[in-house]
């Protein structure tokens, strides 16, 4: 499958952003979706992730104020993130799995990555 991520940018901490995902492929309804994150001299880490069926995981970071869903109709994977904070500004990037993970290395596909700044 081939993702595609966007909707980043510059926004002011407790401001909202919503990320998008678009997938290729006939089978996206069968992945396990994930977000991930990279900030500026740091590893990759999990924020949040969404079943074929629906259910969610989220990273503690990420809890109360991401929500992550899907369309699987559409091949589209969402971030909604609110309540901003300067320590999220990162590098995001969906990622695709047969299976539920959390560990960047059991993702078999991942987008280019969308910019998310937040300013203090």
């Amino acid at each position: 499958v081939q993702l595609q991520a966007s909707g980043g940018g510059l926004v002011q901490a407790g401001g909202s952003l919503r990320l998008s995902c678009t997938a290729s492929g006939r089978t996206f309804s069968s992945y396990f979706m994930g977000w991930f994150r990279q900030a500026p001299g740091k590893e990759r880490e999990f924020v949040a992730g969404i079943g074929s069926g629906g259910s969610t995981f989220y990273a503690d970071s990420a809890k109360g104020r991401f929500t992550i869903s899907r369309d699987n109709a559409k091949s589209m994977v969402y971030l909604q993130m609110n309540s901003l904070k300067p320590e999220d500004t990162a590098v995001y990037y969906c990622a695709a799995s047969w299976s539920l993970a959390t560990r960047p290395a059991d993702f078999g596909s991942w987008g280019q990555g969308t910019q998310v700044t937040v300013s203090s």
